[in-house]
């Protein structure tokens, strides 16, 4: 049977995503934001949480580790570079690790920028990735403890799986990141198009969520770095890369 994920809000404007192996039973929180919102769905679902699959270290993605390992007694995986800040972290891994939930592959991509060990969780089988606070609908993570160069490598890397790659992300920033990207790129009829209908969804008290990889090689600012219109309007037409990336992301950090 088809593996069965669950997203739902969390905290302010996180998200809480579980899946589910029909096949083994296992269900697995994607990080943990909020203990409350987990447990409820948990119970919903008539569902026992048997592993957290950390992304990044940051408060608001592991707060509820202690409590859920407490309640279920459910192992912790995360990031090796973070390991002495994820609460409770029973195994590590890295860029390049395959670990196997259930019957089920999960392939670990290094993802670093937003922090120094940020990992990804990339599941073949089902085409989706769990990315974290690397890259949102029409943005990406604000560059906190790496460098633009490095946020950009790892943003190189989710461009480079299927374009039909479902991506979950840890927050609701879609609106927000819209209205910043209209600043950017205002005649991409994609992205016009996109806006609409993420104002209906969010109008109806609907996520954005997830996306995917083909749509936002389509409709995000920081994936689109070679558009010679997006280069033009930045200044920026001969630069390298990571330098018309580094200046959209400080763009967006002053953004208001």
């Amino acid at each position: 049977m088809a593996l069965v994920i669950e997203q739902f809000p969390c905290r302010t404007d996180n998200f809480g995503v579980l899946i589910h192996d029909p096949d083994s039973g296992l269900t697995a929180s994607i990080d943990a934001p909020e203990e409350a919102p987990i447990v409820a769905r948990l119970k919903e679902k008539g569902w026992r949480l048997h592993h957290i699959f950390v992304t990044h270290h940051h408060f608001d993605h592991v707060e509820a580790n202690q409590a859920l390992k407490a309640a279920y007694g459910c192992a912790i995986t995360g990031p090796a570079a973070e390991a002495s800040k994820v609460p409770g972290i029973d195994k590590t891994v890295k860029g390049g690790d395959k670990i196997m939930f259930g019957g089920v592959a999960i392939e670990v991509i290094d993802t670093p920028g937003h922090t120094l060990g940020h990992v990804t969780y990339f599941l073949p089988s089902a085409t989706t990735a769990f990315v974290g606070d690397t890259l949102f609908a029409v943005g990406c993570g604000r560059v906190i403890e790496g460098t633009m160069e490095m946020m950009w490598s790892s943003l190189e890397k989710l461009m480079a799986l299927p374009d039909e790659t479902a991506v979950y992300c840890g927050h609701e920033y879609t609106e927000a990141n819209i209205r910043f990207a209209l600043t950017i790129e205002p005649d991409n009829a994609d992205l016009l198009a996109r806006a609409a209908e993420v104002k209906k969804l969010r109008a109806a008290g609907k996520a954005s969520l997830p996306t995917a990889i083909g749509l936002e090689k389509r409709t995000n600012p920081f994936l689109r770095l070679d558009d010679p219109g997006i280069r033009a309007r930045l200044g920026l037409k001969d630069a390298q890369a990571a330098a018309v990336f580094g200046e959209i992301r400080r763009r967006k950090d002053s953004f208001k």
